[in-house]
């Protein structure tokens, strides 16, 4: 388990940056969007093309990007086919015979479940674009006050000099 204190410091270094609060969010929200993306295993490299392509900082692309991981892999997915399927409905679920699945070569297997499943690839992206640009926007507004809230504290709280560490002993 990580430690409060490592994660207190991971978060001051987000909220500390000297970009404003706006580019700060922004930078957060737009990981959010990459997080909902339909591009899975792309995700790592999309964020280092929007930090890059848009001089966005890393960190807090990161920070939202990171919204989806393992624990939220399924809700995500399922959330977007979900709305998906509201707003382009495609009928019956696919009907798979896994007898004859399991006895097809790997060829065979993939354009068997490209063609059961390619109706699903439009409600597909389009939950998902849906559901990042809801995200993303709510990311933006929670960071930006979160981060305006956090300085505005931190303005308040005065500031302690570092100690000095020790002389070394002979």
């Amino acid at each position: 388990m990580i430690p409060l204190t490592i994660i207190k410091e991971k978060l001051r270094q987000i909220l500390h940056l000297g970009d404003s609060p706006q580019r700060t969010a922004m930078a957060f929200a737009a990981g959010v969007l990459i997080a909902f993306s339909p591009t899975y295993g792309l995700h790592t490299a999309s964020a280092f093309l929007f930090a890059w392509a848009f001089r966005l900082n890393f960190l807090a692309l990161m920070a939202g990007n990171l919204i989806n991981n393992p624990w939220t892999f399924l809700p995500i997915v399922a959330g977007s086919m979900w709305v998906g399927l509201l707003l382009d409905p495609v009928g019956a679920p696919p009907n798979i015979d896994w007898v004859v699945f399991k006895s097809l070569m790997w060829v065979d297997k993939f354009r068997m479940l490209w063609n059961e499943f390619q109706p699903y690839l439009v409600p597909f992206i389009l939950g998902h674009v849906l559901l990042g640009v809801i995200a993303a926007a709510a990311g933006y507004f929670i960071m930006y006050h979160a981060i305006l809230k956090f300085r505005e504290h931190h303005a308040k709280t005065p500031q302690q000099a570092p100690v000095a560490p020790p002389p070394p002993s002979c």
